[in-house]
């Protein structure tokens, strides 16, 4: 009888992958990624300020850097004696976009944000002069807001609209501004002047707040969520009815909403703007 192949399952990760303990961590590269973590940030540095400001003997960041270098990751201005961030590095992180889903990396940040809120987590986005919400995690609590995927809001009502309109340049914010504003309640603001001072105190503090002004009874806490070009492509919100988001609670949800914001930020190539450091 013939002998029938049983080759071994291939495997992503070996066991015990999730052991960040020392025996698992190769501290050269680890080093040489904290050199070339800090080089991207910078517009350009020589080789001393790199050593002194990651804590690297220059021999050791000299080799690190060529080591770069050789694959493209890394190139070095022999006029300006500057080392720079590599076309290679772009390159690599274009790679890392092409695979990268906005609603698939929200649906982790969404669910931790409503747990720990205890308040509905909502995605949205801007599509055509309209709030797009994306996705959603509900709270367990019995009366909640609901946003299905597909629904469209007016963007200066919402709380993610008004987080996207005040990234806006103005010449863009311009053309939304030029949209209908309608008075969904006694609070919404609808005069162009007073939404830009709303929008103007939105940039200054990081997140939104929509305080009545889609349906009375609910407010609604957002952040913008920006791209590898620093564009604000979405917004993370947390709603919920005034008995839960008080005037006095509002202060506590903030801090999460912009952790969430800054996460997915993170996770999706772009620069978080919050936590500063």
């Amino acid at each position: 009888m013939e002998k029938q192949d049983n080759p071994r399952r291939a495997r992503g990760r070996p066991r015990g992958w999730d052991d960040k303990t020392e025996q698992n961590t190769i501290k050269s590269l680890d080093r040489a990624m904290e050199v070339f973590e800090y080089l991207s940030a910078q517009q350009g540095i020589t080789l001393t300020a790199l050593a002194e400001q990651t804590g690297q003997a220059p021999s050791t960041a000299y080799r690190i850097l060529v080591t770069l270098e050789g694959r493209g990751l890394v190139e070095f201005d022999a006029e300006e004696q500057l080392w720079h961030i590599g076309p290679r590095a772009f390159a690599i992180g274009t790679r890392f976009l092409r695979r990268t889903s906005l609603v698939e990396r929200a649906r982790p940040v969404l669910r931790e944000l409503m747990e720990a809120t205890g308040e509905t987590a909502n995605l949205g986005t801007e599509k055509q002069g309209a709030v797009l919400f994306l996705s959603q995690v509900e709270t367990h609590a019995n009366i909640r807001a609901f946003f299905p995927p597909g629904t469209l809001s007016a963007m200066h009502a919402s709380g993610i609209g008004k987080a996207l309109l005040a990234q806006m340049d103005e010449a863009r914010l311009a053309r939304a501004l030029q949209a209908s504003r309608e008075a969904f309640t006694a609070r919404t603001i609808t005069g162009e002047a007073a939404l830009r001072a709303d929008l103007a105190a939105i940039r200054e503090r990081g997140y939104a707040l929509d305080d009545e002004e889609r349906n009375e009874g609910m407010r609604c806490i957002a952040a913008p969520v920006f791209d590898v070009n620093d564009e604000a492509v979405a917004g993370i919100s947390v709603s919920g009815p005034t008995s839960r988001v008080t005037p006095e609670s509002i202060v506590a949800l903030v801090a999460p909403v912009r952790h969430a914001a800054a996460r997915l930020t993170a996770a999706i190539g772009g620069t978080p703007t919050w936590p500063r450091p």
